[in-house]
């Protein structure tokens, strides 16, 4: 099926400095946004401490909970809801410092008796407990940098043997710009940095690099079929254009899974669908602006452009 049609001429190359002033623009206010909430909000895994996922019989507003628990004595570090308002299901969050590994079959016993006697909070149930000392969500934070540097370092060397250099340090490129996107849209809508998180990032990562190397795959098919005939940047706006049909539908499909996913799925894949829905836009986006530019720019300053 052919969406956009073979002869398509659509000036890519012309508009790919324009893209990239683009992505450098979103890039910065994605970093913005990190510094501003210093970092990333990380979840229990890494912060350490016990969280508490609950759903509700009632309508409460997050001042409200806050509130309740406050005067419990218990501070949460943040009440955080989960899904659409409708589903009236709250993530509960408090440091080592207020609830103690120890502590936690007393809290939940607390927790269980507030349910039964306080009005608003008649009917609740709680979903799940999970506590982490923070010795180790520092050490989940540091598995976590590394599984994606070795992800990044594994598809540059796996690009560098298949093609050129050139193009390894393109698609490397295109998975950082990818990365910084999709976290800069999870700090500015300050959605919890999970594990769940780091298992989208990953998956954007071999997703976006697939779609990238299908365009230099036919960039190296078309080089040989000109035999130097055609200039560089003229095979690849042809590139482009010709896999552009197969790069739209494959990702439009995608995306369609993931907004079902994010719409219907429940609050357990919301954070997961959210992200790799970002992830898909620009891993597509990348694929066709940032990573042949960063080929051509790196032609070009090495004086090899044709």
């Amino acid at each position: 099926m052919d969406l956009i049609k073979p002869n398509t001429k659509i000036d890519f190359v012309g508009k790919m400095n324009k893209a990239v002033v683009f992505s450098i623009v979103l890039s910065l206010l994605a970093i913005g946004s990190l510094v501003y909430h210093k970092g990333p909000n990380w979840g229990v895994e890494f912060r350490g401490g016990t969280e508490i996922h609950i759903k509700f019989a009632n309508s409460l507003s997050t001042a409200d909970l806050t509130n309740i628990l406050d005067e419990s004595g218990y501070h949460p570090d943040a009440v955080q809801r989960l899904g659409f308002e409708g589903d009236k299901e709250y993530l509960l969050r408090f440091s080592p410092d207020v609830v103690k590994f120890d502590q936690i079959q007393p809290f939940r016993v607390e927790l269980e008796k507030m349910i039964t006697q306080k009005p608003e909070l008649r009917g609740a149930s709680i979903l799940r407990i999970d506590y982490i000392g923070p010795n180790v969500g520092k050490e989940l934070v540091g598995k976590a940098i590394i599984s994606i540097l070795l992800g990044c370092i594994g598809i540059m060397i796996y690009v560098m043997l298949r093609f050129e250099f050139v193009f390894a340090v393109g698609a490397v490129v295109a998975l950082v710009h990818d990365t910084i996107m999709t976290m800069g849209a999870i700090s500015i809508t300050n959605k919890e940095f999970t594990l769940t998180i780091i298992a989208a990032l990953l998956t954007i990562i071999g997703f976006s690099v697939h779609d990238t190397i299908i365009i230099f795959d036919r960039i190296r098919e078309n080089l040989k079929k000109s035999g130097g005939a055609k200039g560089f940047t003229q095979i690849v706006n042809e590139s482009v254009n010709q896999t552009l049909s197969r790069t739209i539908l494959t990702s439009f499909t995608v995306f369609l899974v993931l907004m079902s996913l994010y719409l219907l799925g429940g609050t357990v894949i919301h954070d997961f669908a959210f992200t790799m829905i970002f992830g898909v836009l620009f891993g597509t986006y990348s694929s066709i602006f940032v990573a042949s530019a960063i080929v051509i720019y790196w032609k070009k300053w090495r004086g090899t452009l044709t």
